[in-house]
């Protein structure tokens, strides 16, 4: 589309850069927080606020509903800029072999965690609105991480090191929310770190693959798995699953920052979403 077709909506995120992906970020984390609250207030007898991941009915209006609904308004954001081709369709570039390991990094534990899993702990439409869950996640959280950030940021013109840590970091500071649901700060500081590691393993999935949709896939796997295995978010709750099996998943959270400390030093050059190839 010709620059002079453009409004100045439009113009305005043109231009990309360090800072407007944190500026959505705070944007959609107001914007999720209010819905939270009013759907919490709307469908407050369905949900069971000691037990979020109890029954399927608290699963959705409790947690779900609210994250869908705020990805329908960061598509809705996508539309109103003109990037759902940028960012749905082929990514520029192409990922080196070394990043496969971050996709492998990720599989592996979900694998683990489904064999730990007490399936006998859930009924099936507990269980399936717990993997509804994991789909409304992996869109919104890598729609706004790994497609809105890094655009930005690419069309800032800076590099793909800049991308990849901006674009983590947006990931990460999107779990600083948990305060409010009464997580503890040393806790949310922790889960701000891992989410970090899982951001940069997210980015390097979209190098290697050329395509938000294997992040947006793997992520709406992870979380899933996790609750399921663990029986609760954040928390072992009643229906936990084999503890060995468990923590042998819970050392790949150290992998992935292992790997995203290496990949500051690996990934260089520099790419443009508009469909310029200048790095590799």
């Amino acid at each position: 589309m010709a620059e002079t077709a453009r409004n100045g909506w439009q113009r305005f995120w043109d231009r990309g850069g360090w800072w407007r992906p944190f500026l959505v970020a705070l944007v959609y984390l107001v914007i999720y927080n209010g819905i939270s609250l009013l759907t919490s207030a709307v469908f407050a007898g369905f949900i069971d606020p000691a037990n979020l991941t109890g029954s399927a009915s608290s699963v959705f209006f409790g947690i779900a509903l609210p994250i869908l609904l705020g990805g329908v308004v960061l598509y809705l954001f996508v539309l109103s800029l003109g990037w759902s081709r940028e960012i749905f369709g082929r990514q520029p570039g192409r990922g080196s072999w070394w990043m496969w390991i971050a996709l492998v990094l990720v599989v592996v534990p979900i694998l683990l965690r489904l064999f730990a899993t007490e399936w006998s702990g859930y009924s099936l439409d507990t269980v399936l609105a717990i993997l509804f869950l994991g789909l409304c996640v992996g869109f919104a959280e890598e729609l706004i991480s790994r497609g809105v950030a890094v655009n930005l940021v690419r069309r800032g013109g800076l590099g793909e090191r800049a991308v990849m840590l901006i674009s983590s970091a947006v990931f990460g500071l999107l779990h600083v929310s948990n305060i409010l649901s009464g997580q503890a700060p040393l806790a949310v500081a922790v889960t701000v770190v891992y989410a970090f590691g899982f951001g940069v393993m997210m980015y390097l999935v979209l190098r290697v693959t050329g395509s938000i949709i294997w992040p947006m896939l793997l992520h709406a796997a992870t979380d899933p798995t996790t609750i399921l295995a663990t029986g609760g978010i954040d928390t072992h709750g009643a229906t936990a699953g084999a503890e060995g099996l468990l923590s042998i998943a819970a050392l790949f959270n150290y992998a992935y920052l292992v790997l995203a400390i290496i990949a500051i030093f690996l990934v260089k050059g520099k790419l443009a979403p508009a469909g310029t190839r200048t790095a590799s």
